[in-house]
């Protein structure tokens, strides 16, 4: 870490200060993946339904999305780094709540308390960067940030059941209280100090458009969550509720003096285009998690351990991979690795299609470590070209936007690439599906995700060639005398 560069701002050396953002990346990606495990034995605790066991990840993931991007404007605002220690001392304080509750409604509310400090954590982390590390390293520091929430993605599940095999449920939650406080420690220790409004009227924060935008976003993520891919008058009622909250939010946007969002935002070539392809690529990458587990067991007939062996392939490379990704980046430019992360993702969708088919497990796994490394590029390329040349007192918001296509790509894709394979499956139910469905059904899906990552390559083609004719256009435009 130390290869990143000179801390500015601040006298801590800057391997601290990544230290403690890396440090807040895994406990948020960790709180998300390692409840997942517990819920049977939640259920069994509690007394309560596998459906009203949901909420315990749901509320979590529901509190994450609806408040990332107004959180990240808050930490504008009021200061990224009190703001950041907050929410830090949110979640491990929400931790020590969870598994200590005695209650299941409480263990709910808790668990909304503690996605409220993961929103805060993700929003703030890649905010912090371009105030803390060279520019020419940024890349790198992505990277590193990436690794990090594979790592938490990779690992919850395998700590959650240890933990759950031995002291029991409340530790999955308890295990966070130390990690956190060492993030505690290190965030309030050495991360900069937070820039004042000298000489200037500190922004207010856009509470009419905050409370629309959850409204929306809670909403739709609802649609896409409830009903198992099963879409009825309740999906429908949903997503109604989205659209009209959404339309009210940008007629707020453009009246109020401070915005939350400020709607030319969304006219920045580098923004919109970063963001659209962030939710396509993960809608793609949702279906590895949706689709994989069933063609494994189902199509290939593969015990439990060996479908966990086997999943674990992508995490790992992914672990393995952001900082390599990330010095690829500041090597070689965002732009350029955006293409080739793209067309590599595309490459390993159609391995998907077609390497399974005629290799059976070994095609699966040589299939993921193409698409993975695509995925990880892309990553680390998008987030540096979308926050390098972010104003100061929008890092937080931008970087919000980010996590949020993100986490909107994930949910969409659970529901819409489940609802594909579903389909092309054909069958009532899905435990008694023939072999040769199941694989007909991810040989469908992933020709789907192909397309998607191809909509994504296009777009990413099509802005660098703009913007490539309009810097032209710029430079001849300029007087002689001043070239």
């Amino acid at each position: 870490m130390s290869a990143i560069g000179p801390a500015k701002a601040s006298g801590a050396p800057v391997r601290w200060v990544i230290a403690s953002l890396s440090l807040s990346m895994l406990l948020s990606s960790l709180g998300t993946s390692s409840a997942n495990v517990a819920l049977p034995a939640l259920a069994d605790a509690f007394g309560v339904s596998f459906q009203a066991v949901q909420w315990v990840v749901l509320a979590y993931l529901l509190a994450i999305t609806t408040l990332i991007v107004s959180v990240g404007r808050l930490g504008d605002i009021v200061g990224r780094r009190r703001l950041l220690v907050a929410g830090i001392a949110l979640f491990t304080a929400a931790s020590t709540l969870c598994g200590l509750t005695p209650g299941f409604a409480l263990l709910v509310a808790a668990r909304a308390v503690q996605g409220i400090g993961a929103a805060i954590m993700m929003a703030l982390t890649m905010a912090f960067v371009g105030g803390a590390v060279a520019k020419e390293k940024t890349g790198s520091a992505m990277g590193l940030l990436g690794t990090m929430s594979a790592i938490g993605t990779a690992l919850g599940p395998s700590l959650g059941g240890a933990l759950l095999a031995g002291p029991g449920w409340r530790a999955i939650f308890l295990v966070n209280v130390p990690l956190g406080l060492v993030a505690l420690m290190l965030a309030h220790r050495y991360l900069p100090a937070d820039r004042n409004f000298e000489g200037r009227e500190r922004p207010r924060f856009d509470g009419a458009g905050t409370l629309l935008l959850a409204l929306s976003l809670g909403a739709y993520a609802l649609a896409m969550t409830v009903g198992r891919g099963s879409f009825g008058t309740l999906n429908v009622a949903l997503l109604s509720v989205a659209a009209v909250g959404l339309a009210l939010f940008l007629l707020v946007e453009a009246r109020v003096a401070s915005p939350l969002i400020r709607p030319a935002m969304l006219r920045d070539p580098v923004l919109s285009r970063g963001l659209s392809t962030n939710a396509l690529v993960s809608t793609v990458m949702m279906a590895t998690l949706v689709v994989g587990p069933f063609y494994l067991s189902r199509g290939l007939g593969l015990d439990a351990a060996m479908v966990g062996l086997v999943l674990s392939v992508g995490p790992v490379i992914s672990a393995l991979g952001g900082v390599v990704a990330g010095r690829i980046v500041d090597r070689l430019g965002a732009g350029s690795v955006v293409t080739v992360g793209l067309a590599a993702m595309v490459a390993g969708c159609a391995a998907l299609v077609l390497l399974p088919w005629f290799f059976g497990v070994a095609g699966y796994v040589a299939a993921i470590a193409l698409l993975t490394p695509g995925y990880q590029l892309f990553q680390a390329a998008n987030n540096t070209a979308v926050m390098a040349d972010v104003s100061a007192d929008r890092r937080g918001v931008v970087s919000g936007l980010l996590n949020l296509s993100r986490n909107l790509g994930l949910v969409t894709g659970a529901s819409v690439m489940g609802a594909v394979f579903a389909a092309a499956v054909a069958a009532s139910d899905m435990a008694g599906a023939a072999p040769a469905a199941v694989a007909w059904g991810m040989q469908v899906t992933f020709a789907v995700a192909g397309l998607l990552t191809v909509a994504a390559l296009a777009i990413a083609i099509a802005g660098r060639a703009l913007g490539g004719v309009r810097t032209q256009q710029a430079a001849t435009a300029q007087p002689a005398g001043e070239r």
